[in-house]
This record gives structure tokens, sequence and C-alpha cells, in this order.
């Protein structure tokens, strides 16, 4: 049985990890740190570690015996890729619409 696959959306649409994430946006965590800020058991914090790192939106680090997470950018460029597909679609239409509103009418 293979991995389950998320999107990024799909990753991001839990607000565990999008705290997870906003936490490692100021440090990087060791995954017991990181679990030390949610009532929730180790297990479940890992599973939500597993998707984030999957997502491509954290990067894992062994350092001894601890584990570091660590924001990672593969995740965010594909939330941002789709961002821009939409924000070209509004800028063209813009356009069009202010091209259409500074035609002056015809008598």
């Amino acid at each position: 049985m293979g991995q389950a696959q998320f999107d990024a959306f799909q990753v991001i649409a839990d607000p565990t990890r999008r705290q997870m994430l906003r936490l490692l946006s100021e440090n990087s965590l060791t995954i017991n740190s990181l679990a030390g800020n949610f009532d929730m058991s180790r297990p479940a914090v890992s599973k939500h570690v597993k998707i984030l790192y999957d997502g491509g939106f954290i990067s894992i680090q062994d350092s001894g015996r601890e584990r570091y997470c660590s924001l990672n950018r593969e995740g965010f460029d594909k939330l941002q890729e789709w961002i821009s597909y939409y924000d070209q679609f509004w800028v063209s239409k813009l356009k069009n619409l202010e091209t259409l509103l500074n035609q002056k009418p015809k008598n």
C-alpha cells in the first residue's frame, strides 16, 4: 500500500498543521518541542509532521537523537503557483475593464 498523496491545499487545510507552520516560521523545532505546543498524543503530532513533510512544507534533519523540523519552500511554491495563476487572471480582467472604461463613447 503506497503513501497517501495530498495536494498543498489538503496539507494546509488542517488548523493544527497551519499552527505548526506558524511555529516553525519562528524557529526550527524538534518534534518533541513542536508536540509540546499541542494537546494531542505524540503519534498524532507525528502524523501531522509526516503530512507536512510529504507535502514539501517542512524538512527534517536528524541531529543526534533529535529530529529538527524546519520550513521548506517546496510546498509554499505550489501554493504560490496556484495563486499566481488567478492573480494573472484578475489582472487581465481588470485591464480589459480599464480599457473598456477608458474608451471614448461614439456619438
